[in-house]
């Protein structure tokens, strides 16, 4: 996939963000997002307001017909198609982990996390990494069709990092680049580029 089309790309992952945001998951220079991006906003195929963007519905439609295109390889990769399906063997894991971050059991009833109990905390964030240990094989072998995709691994390990020195936000906080954010934009990418459906 081209530039231009890996920076629109970027921004149907994102949703609404900016060149930075757009840049640090495509491994694309942000001056080069920038200008893809503004000459989207002048043609009407995204939408730009301050210094967030936001793809249109004709370029959404756009972007899929060309998926089929510039990804053939990678889908007719039996070796990345056989990592996606191991990915989502520890993607089930992922989400269960996070709902136990999430919420806890409290005299037999589930209830929000407040994160007053430390000691549970730091058993979910030990776990975590585990997780992502196992993780990091299957991310591997998919890079290993698609270079690109070995942005998410850096990604992930700096949420696990800052998650382990205490900076909790970074288990699963949308507001930044959370371990639980990076996955979810990480499984989006691979499901364009792949051709797949997200399970529920």
């Amino acid at each position: 996939m081209k530039d231009p089309q890996l920076a629109l790309h970027g921004l149907a992952i994102k949703k609404h963000g900016t060149a930075e945001e757009v840049a640090a998951i495509t491994a694309l220079d942000p001056a080069v997002v920038t200008k893809h991006l503004d000459a989207a906003a002048e043609t009407g195929r995204a939408l730009k307001t301050g210094d967030k963007y936001m793809l249109q519905p004709t370029a959404q439609i756009a972007l899929k017909s060309a998926y089929s295109r510039d990804y053939s390889d990678e889908r007719a990769n039996a070796d990345m198609q056989a990592a996606y399906d191991d990915f989502e063997r520890v993607n089930e894991q992922l989400k269960s982990l996070i709902t136990e971050w999430q919420t806890m059991t409290v005299g037999g009833k589930s209830m929000p996390n407040d994160h007053s109990d430390k000691a549970y905390d730091d058993k979910i964030i030990d776990r975590l990494g585990d997780l992502h240990e196992r993780a990091e094989p299957v991310l591997d072998r998919l890079a290993a069709g698609l270079p690109r995709l070995s942005v998410w691994k850096q990604l992930l390990l700096t949420a696990l990092e800052r998650a382990e020195d205490g900076e909790i936000d970074w288990v699963s906080d949308a507001r930044c680049m959370s371990y639980h954010t990076a996955w979810f934009e990480m499984h989006e990418d691979l499901i364009r580029v792949l051709g797949r459906e997200r399970l529920e």
